[in-house]
């Protein structure tokens, strides 16, 4: 992932994303893009907007003690559309069939979910890049 850090306000906008992924032999390849997309950007939003809020001394409005309030897309912040990458450039692997499955396909949505952490990866880089230049 290739990010932009406002360095000032903590602002980031994803500018691009490459992904190559394996989903074995795709039975319809226009579908798996799509869930490759939307899971990928489930996956940004978790490790970059999403907070867990904890019924404990910091949150005692949060009843009973110890319940998660932020449990679903009504108590945080999901991605929308101006949150997803401006280039974001999606390959799926050739030649990687599954011989143990159906048609021989393999998992789509899931996988590419954890790979929406190559964001925050990108955004630490970025920070950290942005500190050694004012050292």
């Amino acid at each position: 992932a290739e990010v932009e850090v406002d360095v000032l306000t903590g602002d980031h906008e994803v500018r691009r994303v490459d992904l190559l992924v394996d989903v074995g032999s795709a039975i319809n390849p226009a579908i798996d893009i799509g869930q490759i997309e939307g899971a990928f950007t489930q996956g940004m939003g978790w490790v970059t907007t999403e907070e867990l809020i904890w019924g404990d001394g910091h949150h005692k409005w949060v009843q009973p003690a110890g319940r998660l309030h932020t449990q679903g897309p009504g108590a945080y912040k999901i991605p929308s559309f101006n949150d997803t990458p401006r280039k974001f450039n999606v390959s799926l692997m050739s030649g990687v069939d599954n011989p143990f499955t159906v048609h021989s396909s393999k998992a789509v949505g899931e996988p590419p979910f954890f790979l929406g952490c190559t964001v925050f990866f990108a955004i630490k880089d970025a920070i950290a890049a942005a500190r050694a230049e004012h050292l």
